[in-house]
């Protein structure tokens, strides 16, 4: 029964966040959209810093 019931957790755990992003997404737009640019703008940053530093490694 525990795994059964993990199992159907996580589901749930899941299908809540996407419910949520997408109300998210469709109530307040803008606020998504920026959200988005500066999740990306940060991964770029990360990639950038690391090849900076396996550069340096050479």
């Amino acid at each position: 029964m525990g795994v059964v019931t993990a199992v159907q957790a996580k589901k749930v755990i899941k299908w809540t966040l996407i419910v949520s992003a997408g109300f998210y997404l469709l109530t307040r737009p803008t606020d998504a959209a920026h959200t988005v640019h500066g999740a990306f703008t940060g991964i770029v940053s990360a990639a950038d810093s690391m090849a900076q530093f396996f550069a340096t490694l050479t």
